[in-house]
């Protein structure tokens, strides 16, 4: 069975997604299109701006979406998963692929929810941490010591914990990490505390917008972040994309459902190659390949 999988923020590249554009017609009028809905040139700054361009929040995660969905339409029968998931940011994209939003919907979506977890950056300075060689387990039990907001952020495969909390609480954290056996617990460079209680008030702001989105039932079960489990039923996507702001990114446990559930091979769409990699160190039996 095969499972197609979506990345999320980080796999950004100059350059992303411009043989699509300068090679098939529908993805042309779809990047176009796109320009339209957000109000500027996304495409100019994907194909011919500077990493610091795409590093902007509300830049970076529609270009990773759109590079990501117009893939998948451009594949046409080629796409026909028996499942799909994606990582943070990529869930929009697994839902867009898989039919249960629109395009233009879902891209608005992805909009709104940079910008509001931009203004939430901005309101609270905070962070992230990548921990390695530490079990989950541990480094639940560390963060709950620490007294300032600290949570597991993403459980991208076992022995890699990315946390997220509040500047102080993440050096606290790092420290006991280190302290405590892990291999590493590296600051990350990102403008905020994603998939933490500190992104409430974009929750909020996000949760009116999907709210009001119409979504159908896609064309194959979507595997959530939130709780690592298949979903088609238009309501529970809704509430699970909700709660995925403040809550953890369970990617070892989506995967590990996956395989459970019959997937044998992985297909990454989008920038980058993050999702091959962390499939592989969940399950080396897994046959991986990625298309850009």
């Amino acid at each position: 069975m095969k499972a197609f999988v979506f990345p999320g923020q980080g796999a950004q590249f100059v350059g992303m997604g411009k043989d699509l554009y300068d090679n098939n017609e529908e993805a042309r009028a779809l990047f176009e299109k796109a320009n339209e809905v957000l109000g500027f040139n996304i495409t100019d700054l994907m194909f011919n701006g500077t990493e610091e361009d795409l590093r902007q929040t509300k830049v970076t995660q529609p270009a990773i979406f759109l590079h990501s969905v117009i893939l998948a339409k451009s594949l046409g029968d080629e796409f026909r998963p028996d499942m799909v998931a994606g990582h943070s940011l990529g869930e929009f994209s697994a839902l867009v692929a898989a039919g249960a939003l629109s395009f233009e919907e879902g891209l608005k979506l992805v909009a709104k929810r940079a910008m509001a977890m931009q203004k939430a950056c901005e309101a609270a300075p905070s962070t992230m941490a990548a921990v390695l060689g530490l079990p989950d387990d541990k480094v639940e039990a560390l963060c709950a010591e620490v007294e300032d907001v600290v949570a597991p952020a993403n459980y991208n495969c076992p022995g890699q914990v990315v946390i997220s909390g509040t500047i102080e609480g993440i050096d606290k954290a790092c420290e006991k990490m280190l302290a405590n056996g892990a291999k590493r617990a590296l600051k990350l460079k990102v403008g905020g505390a994603f998939h933490s209680p500190l992104m409430q008030p974009a929750q909020a702001e996000l949760a009116e917008a999907i709210e009001a989105a119409e979504f159908k039932t896609p064309v194959c079960p979507v595997y959530q972040n939130v709780d690592a489990k298949p979903h088609t039923d238009p309501k529970e996507i809704k509430e699970n994309l909700i709660k995925q702001l403040t809550a953890p990114v369970r990617w070892t446990q989506d995967v590990q459902a996956m395989i459970a559930d019959g997937a044998t091979e992985f297909v990454e769409l989008g920038p980058g190659n993050v999702l091959q990699g962390l499939v592989k160190k969940i399950d080396r039996s897994m046959s991986v390949s990625g298309k850009q």
